[in-house]
């Protein structure tokens, strides 16, 4: 049976990654009681790793995008906590976003908009969350965002 959040997903023509496998010595997500806590997802698509720096080889338009990938890998985790029945996620609790760009990029938000647009097409008013949208001066392996997320679930 496939449950309403598959039907929107299939809807919205998004096809879930598979979960990614942690890159070093941590676990992809931790449940406490009914919150999963999603240890930060790469920016990264079927052609590999998405890399840049929001105000020097990157734009905003580009870096949502990859703010995007990090949110459909964040879903694929929900999913991997929940079972598979993503109906089980009640709420979008909060997201962290980190940018990768220079001292002077202010648009932040404007990327990490990218990954909380994705959460409320599929999950609707329960993927309205709290978050914060800060710059880094690097992240790991070059990419140009890593969002971590906090998941309700039923």
């Amino acid at each position: 049976m496939t449950g309403t959040i598959d039907t929107r997903l299939t809807e919205l023509s998004i096809t879930l990654p598979d979960a990614p496998a942690p890159a070093a010595n941590y676990v992809p997500f931790v449940q406490s009681g009914n919150l999963v806590f999603v240890s930060g997802q790469i920016s990264q698509g079927p052609d590999g790793l998405i890399k840049g720096r929001l105000g020097d080889d990157m734009d905003v338009a580009a870096g949502a995008q990859a703010a995007h990938a990090c949110g459909l890998s964040l879903i694929a985790q929900a999913r991997a906590a929940c079972g598979g029945d993503l109906d089980r996620v009640m709420r979008v609790v909060k997201l962290t976003g980190f940018v990768n760009s220079t001292p002077d990029f202010i648009d932040q938000p404007k990327v990490i908009n990218g990954c909380s647009d994705l959460m409320v097409a599929v999950f609707g008013a329960a993927g309205r969350h709290a978050r914060a949208a800060v710059s880094a001066n690097s992240l790991p392996l070059g990419v140009a965002v890593e969002i971590e997320a906090v998941f309700e679930l039923r």
